[in-house]
């Protein structure tokens, strides 16, 4: 009975591996919250004025569901990819993997916390009025070089992320010197149908992508004026619907192209198909773009009106990229189970 049990807690630590990332980043999103809006914080009472614009809160609110999403489905993943490999029966021999995973995401969380965001402040103070390269930002303008600098920001939270949970699933799933169970291709059997690998695999694809989606969004946001007067509706529109549809279809994509299944879900190979896809999608899209831009110029040099041909545009461009979405997730996600299906 005990050894069935451990058997079934090492099943279980995938999931448990994504719901401690989930929970270690939400605690410290609430702390950080609780520091700014307390009413014991120094400017606790302007804070709460500014975050209570749903022009504020919805965008960081779609930031925070958007880091969680993506560390729980790399948690998911590290520790999914070791029981393929190694094993249920060889899994349950470790000691508290679970426990070790939330210490050391706890830990290198609060050390990027409390020294990389402080560190990222201070850098866009610089450019700010009254930094000492505001006179030199002037010449270019403050919007275009926010811009740079939080997409910048953007790239190395994300690394920071990655590189931290693969530290700490590292360290949680590392074997110790003692006899371990023989992960045999026979042992390596018990951890395989945990979840079907065809559904595994289309929801860490269309996890990965939804998550570079809103973190491509949320980069770019500081290329454009994002009122804080807008109104709640279409804020939750952009920021929460347009990802779920686009869930949805990448899931759609990744079932189709994982078709009939692979034996093992492999999932790190359907991040690298969701990252290829979305590279892709990214790069075509611009392409569409800009060729759609020089078609409503020419309208405006002919002296007609170019309002209907953007706004023509604008939904020619969202139809085409949720049609090339699935197509390139079906296509990629074939390509690299193409040996295990």
């Amino acid at each position: 009975m005990a050894a069935s049990s451990s058997f079934e807690r090492a099943q279980r630590l995938p999931g448990n591996f994504a719901w401690i990332a989930v929970a270690v980043d939400a605690a410290l999103f609430a702390v950080t919250m609780a520091v700014q809006l307390l009413p014991s914080s120094p400017h606790g009472e302007q804070m709460r004025g500014v975050y209570a614009q749903p022009g504020v809160w919805v965008p960081l609110l779609s930031r925070a569901v958007s880091v969680w999403l993506l560390a729980a489905t790399l948690a998911w993943c590290h520790a999914r990819k070791a029981l393929d490999e190694r094993g249920a029966a060889s899994i349950a021999q470790l000691r508290g993997p679970g426990s070790r995973f939330a210490a050391v995401f706890l830990a290198v969380m609060v050390v990027n916390m409390l020294a990389l965001t402080p560190l990222f402040y201070q850098a866009q103070l610089l450019f700010m009025p009254g930094g000492p390269l505001h006179e030199r930002v002037g010449t270019y303008g403050l919007r275009p070089v926010m811009g740079v600098s939080m997409l910048v920001q953007s790239a190395i939270q994300m690394l920071v992320l990655v590189g931290s949970v693969w530290l700490a699933a590292r360290f949680a799933l590392r074997e110790r010197s003692t006899a371990l169970v023989d992960a045999s291709p026979g042992a390596a059997d018990g951890g395989a149908d945990m979840a079907a690998p065809r559904r595994a695999v289309a929801l860490v694809a269309a996890a990965t992508f939804v998550s570079l989606q809103m973190w491509i969004g949320h980069a770019a946001s500081g290329w454009v004026d994002t009122s804080r007067d807008s109104d709640l509706a279409p804020l939750l529109l952009g920021w929460f619907a347009v990802p779920l549809l686009v869930f949805a279809l990448a899931f759609w994509g990744g079932w189709l192209g994982a078709a009939p299944g692979p034996a093992q879900a492999r999932p790190f190979r359907a991040v690298a198909a969701a990252v290829s896809a979305f590279v892709l999608l990214q790069l075509a899209c611009a392409a569409l773009a800009l060729g759609g831009l020089l078609w409503v110029a020419s309208a405006s040099f002919s002296g007609t009106s170019s309002d209907g041909r953007l706004v023509a545009l604008a939904v020619l461009l969202s139809a085409v990229y949720l049609v090339l979405l699935v197509l390139a997730m079906r296509a990629l996600t074939r390509r690299f189970y193409r040996r295990y299906l």
